[in-house]
């Protein structure tokens, strides 16, 4: 019992962690590629220099690249399952060398509560559930490690470190703050150790100014006078954003602009808290140093370019320097133990608070999913007559997060790897969004042509024909085989022509609005579905003619 009494704060955060690895994996059970992973499925499957070296947003993406070239030809591309696995350990991982780092400063408790806030901080969801933001949080788990292994403060330690920056550079360029962190935390050694220990941050220095040189500067830039003069400001958001979401406080609506009426209000009480102290206790932890300018550049290099600092994905790194500064500022501080129980049930309400963020996001990411699936079914279905130039944009996919997908790398991606697309099937079952959403990719990319114009003199050509009238919905649809079809509308006012094929509960492709007395010529392509008809509803107040 004493040994269980000694060890709790170890005891649980192991239980912490394992409660995190299976939220997470539940929350991501149903997703499949999102955003910028298929801009690395698309485009950079081989292993190549370029394929590694080349920029993404300004970042050096090297690791990630090449850790999604593996799980390709090890696992394949019809399931995301591997990337959130990789993606859980690393999270994990972080956790566990906060934890660490805070015990170290303030004891286990404390740092019990870091961990357990950062492992389920819901406003970083994207973070949280994204394969793809390994680019985010895989430099945060190096550069703790650096810090950590600097700590040593012996020639196996640097080593260590130096290796360990290299990697969280490799990751993205959020991995250069910690060679501001790299270069305070030397610098502020021992005199006579300085120039021996330099090789930590001149190494990984030169590495990444090398690779700019060679790649980086090709890369799009941002960075303008206005961006620079209002990144003060940027800076300050950052910081209220971050404090306001690990106190729970932080949701960050979809898409919508963040609420910062705690955040600010937080940030000024603490910043008053810490200054009294100093005032009292005088002298400044030489830990702080190094994670304070990790901190000032990761805000300031995100503000710099016009990033939004309150985004979601901003939260985790932001949070979790925050908690290490907050670690140095109480160094040596005793806390009571009514003071931990008053801790504990801040970090349950938070922690229970930000779960419903986490949830609300893995809601977000399985929708998109769902259109992810629905969509590329679609255009697997269009095959024999799609482009290989046709790309899922928003306008024809119904979100921005396939826009890297064109139809001719993706056939060649799937061919190779296997699809992750809905079967035939799964889309008949699928929601009624995505079903809708499939209909309108595959009109556009078979393509499912309308034109109209007079009869002339010959007339609706002769076939199967059937006469529509207006008395009811049912009345006005017909289903319509691949081939051709002529709809004749009867002198009157103009109609409407719109198709469904997969959707039950509207008809989310518009044709043309025919005026009165003319003859609409339908031509529908055969496809790799033939057994689903399409469904063609005729609204008119007069009668029509559909021949096939």
């Amino acid at each position: 019992m004493d040994w269980i009494v000694r060890n709790a704060p170890a005891l649980l955060l192991g239980a912490a962690l394992a409660v995190a690895a299976a939220t997470t994996l539940v929350l991501t059970s149903e997703m499949i590629f999102f955003g910028d992973s298929w801009g690395l499925l698309m485009t950079r499957r081989d292993l190549s220099v370029e394929n590694v070296l080349h920029p993404h947003n300004e970042h050096l993406i090297a690791i990630p690249a090449m850790l999604e070239m593996a799980s390709l030809r090890l696992f394949g591309m019809d399931s995301a399952t591997p990337g959130h696995v990789l993606l859980t350990v690393i999270l994990l991982s972080t956790a566990v060398l906060l934890y660490v780092y805070v015990k170290r400063r303030v004891g286990p408790w404390l740092a019990l509560f870091a961990a357990a806030l950062i492992l389920f901080l819901g406003p970083a969801y994207e973070v949280l559930l994204w394969p793809f933001e390994i680019t985010f949080c895989g430099p945060v788990l190096f550069g703790l490690a650096m810090l950590l292994a600097l700590e040593r403060e012996d020639r196996l330690g640097d080593i260590a470190a130096c290796v360990f920056l290299i990697v969280s550079l490799g990751f993205s360029s959020l991995g250069v703050p910690f060679i501001a962190a790299a270069a305070v935390a030397v610098l502020l050694g021992p005199r006579q150790d300085r120039l021996r220990r330099s090789f930590v941050f001149v190494i990984p220095a030169l590495l990444f100014t090398a690779w700019y040189l060679g790649w980086g500067q090709d890369a799009e830039s941002q960075i303008s006078l206005r961006n620079i003069l209002a990144s003060p400001r940027s800076v300050l958001d950052s910081m209220a954003t971050a404090i306001a979401s690990l106190l729970g406080l932080g949701a960050i609506p979809p898409g919508g602009t963040p609420d910062l009426s705690w955040g600010r209000p937080l940030l000024v009480a603490i910043v008053v808290v810490f200054g009294y102290r100093l005032l009292r206790r005088p002298g400044v932890p030489v830990g702080l140093w190094p994670v304070a300018a990790a901190a000032a550049a990761t805000w300031f290099l995100t503000a710099l370019p016009g990033r939004d600092p309150t985004a979601s994905r901003y939260q985790y790194a932001a949070a979790i320097l925050i908690l290490m500064i907050f670690a140095n500022l109480l160094r040596g501080v005793r806390v009571s133990r009514n003071g931990i129980l008053v801790a504990a049930a801040v970090t349950a309400l938070a922690v229970a608070s930000n779960l419903v963020d986490l949830r609300d996001g893995g809601n977000i990411f399985k929708r998109q999913s769902m259109l992810a699936r629905a969509d590329t079914a679609a255009l697997e279905i269009a095959r024999r007559t799609v482009r290989p130039d046709f790309q899922l944009n928003p306008d024809v996919a119904g979100t921005p997060s396939l826009v890297n997908i064109y139809a001719g790398e993706y056939f060649e991606a799937i061919d190779e790897f296997g699809s992750p697309a809905y079967s035939l099937q799964d889309l008949i079952a699928a929601p009624e969004e995505g079903r809708a959403q499939a209909d309108v990719v595959l009109a556009e990319a078979l393509p499912v042509r309308a034109e109209t114009g007079r009869p002339g003199g010959q007339g609706v050509p002769a076939g199967r024909c059937i006469r529509v009238r207006a008395e009811s919905v049912e009345a006005r649809e017909v289903p319509l085989e691949p081939g051709l079809a002529w709809v004749q509308l009867q002198p009157g006012p103009p109609g409407e022509l719109s198709l469904r094929r997969f959707a039950s509960e509207s008809h989310p492709v518009a044709l043309d609005d025919p005026r009165g007395g003319t003859l609409t010529r339908l031509r529908i392509p055969d496809d790799g579905a033939n057994g689903v008809p399409w469904q063609l509803l005729v609204e008119a107040r007069q009668p029509a003619r559909v021949c096939q």
